[in-house]
């Protein structure tokens, strides 16, 4: 885990700078200037950037540079922070902390944050769509597979079917494991899953190596959720920024609920070799090797 940490912080520390500056350089113009505080506010919370970073590391692994990803990349960020923001409304998680500061519903009012969240979520497209780094080809395929898996057949889809499942343990119920892979394949996982696709487009991979991206992709995803369900489980509100307990509270179903916390971690380990495999398959596999073994063993 040290050696992995050493690699991640070296790896935030050259990647970050890339776009860090321009997740809130989009929302300086613009005659709304509250909901685009509330934006700004939402994105400069911080956070790991996971999303982003395994975008332009996805490029790095095919021999491509970061930079070819970076509009990606803050596309990523963008609707990532839209669906926290809507995640913490009381119709959904009902949140009132968000990396350790008050969410963005509390911060701006309800509806300012529904209005911040919708904005985040276009605006990403509107990067997308202007990046002249991408080929016209490249860029509908990016806007394609963005799109489906932040919509109601990923993202969108996967909280749907959350709700559903807290209704249904709120009225006696209850839902198996195959239930809770479908909610997290489609709520974190297809997320995550793209970011490492989005950095194959960008990058130009082959068929071969965007199969391969895709892959890991989508084993890093189920392996993130598996961790934050164990976290929740048995970490402090201090060490996540965020209250902890609440998916027992709200009755959810959980890796940790189904099958105990050794037989979640068996889990973990069983989806982080997966995505090892896809990843060991790629010309410079270094930093997703490691970002793969920090994600797997993160503490907050």
């Amino acid at each position: 885990m040290v050696e992995a940490s050493t690699q991640v912080r070296a790896d935030l520390d050259r990647l970050l700078p890339l776009v860090e500056p321009l997740f809130t350089e989009a929302l300086q113009e613009g005659e709304a200037k509250r909901v685009a505080e509330a934006m700004r506010y939402s994105l400069a919370a911080g956070g790991k950037r996971v999303r982003p970073v395994l975008c332009m590391l996805a490029a790095e692994a095919i021999g491509s540079k970061p930079e070819r990803a970076r509009s990606c990349a803050i596309a990523l960020e963008f609707i990532h922070t839209y669906s926290l923001i809507h995640d913490d409304l009381p119709a959904m998680d009902d949140d009132d902390l968000r990396r350790g500061k008050p969410t963005c519903h509390i911060a701006f009012g309800e509806g300012q944050a529904i209005l911040a969240g919708d904005g985040l979520l276009t605006e990403a497209f509107q990067i997308l769509a202007t990046d002249s780094n991408l080929s016209p080809e490249a860029c509908v395929e990016a806007v394609r597979i963005l799109s489906e898996a932040a919509g109601w057949r990923g993202m969108v889809g996967g909280q749907s079917l959350d709700l559903e499942g807290e209704a249904l343990t709120s009225s006696g119920g209850t839902y198996d494991l195959e239930h809770l892979k479908r909610i997290h394949r489609l709520k974190t996982g297809a997320l995550l899953r793209v970011s490492l696709e989005l950095g194959a487009i960008a990058g130009s991979a082959s068929p071969l190596q965007r199969g391969a991206l895709r892959e890991a992709g989508a084993a890093l995803g189920l392996a993130f959720q598996i961790q934050d369900d164990i976290l929740d489980a048995t970490s402090t509100a201090e060490q996540m920024g965020k209250r902890v307990g609440k998916d027992e509270g709200k009755g959810k179903i959980t890796y940790p609920l189904l099958l105990g916390l050794e037989g979640a971690r068996l889990a973990l380990t069983e989806a982080t070799s997966t995505a090892l495999t896809h990843i060991q398959s790629l010309p410079n596999p270094r930093s997703l090797t490691a970002w793969a073994h920090y994600l797997a063993e993160r503490t907050a």
